[in-house]
């Protein structure tokens, strides 16, 4: 046995003979291929008309069958559904309503609990700010009381709590000078 035909590993083989049978054999595959693409697109060329006649005509009768249901769905034209048809339309329409409800639901319940939370925020800024007055008012009232002080004393406006505006904003009757109404006029 010649040495070159003998290898210590089985997996290392000499490929050479076998290259030129495994090349014929993929042209032989690509020529069928090609023939049997060839020949049903040649079919497909020849049977295209009846093709898309065929497909208009299954999508017009899937549009048509669309159309019945919708109106069925909105309780239009159910004079041609029998009491089977009928029953099965209308478990389809409870469970459609129970999937609307249950969406419906979801999203209020959402709104309710961003709604609850804005009105614990609302509530904590409402509490801040009457702190702020609160504190504003007890160091405006200890500066009033500081002898020679170097600040005028600028007369304290009460504060309406529950809107935080001065009183006297709210108050419809306010006081010109006579100079002030001549000017308006």
């Amino acid at each position: 046995m010649p040495i070159s035909h003998v290898h210590p590993d089985p997996e290392i083989l000499d490929f050479r003979p076998n290259l030129i049978f495994l090349s014929i054999s993929n042209v032989k595959n690509w020529v069928q291929t090609n023939e049997c693409n060839t020949l049903t697109l040649l079919l497909l060329h020849i049977h295209q008309p009846q093709f898309y006649q065929q497909e208009a005509s299954k999508l017009r009768r899937q549009i048509r069958d669309i159309q019945n249901l919708n109106r069925h769905i909105l309780g239009e034209a159910l004079s041609s559904l029998n009491f089977k048809e009928l029953k099965n339309l209308e478990t389809r329409l409870e469970k459609g309503i129970s999937r609307i409800r249950s969406k419906k639901n979801e999203l209020l319940f959402a709104e309710i609990e961003y709604m609850q939370k804005r009105e614990i925020e609302l509530q904590n800024s409402n509490l801040f700010l009457r702190a702020q007055i609160a504190e504003n008012e007890r160091a405006q009232q200890q500066m009033n009381l500081m002898p020679g002080s170097q600040y005028e004393s600028v007369p304290q406006q009460p504060y309406d709590s529950q809107n935080l505006l001065p009183v006297n904003l709210l108050d419809p009757n306010h006081h010109y000078s006579r100079h002030d109404k001549q000017l308006s006029n």
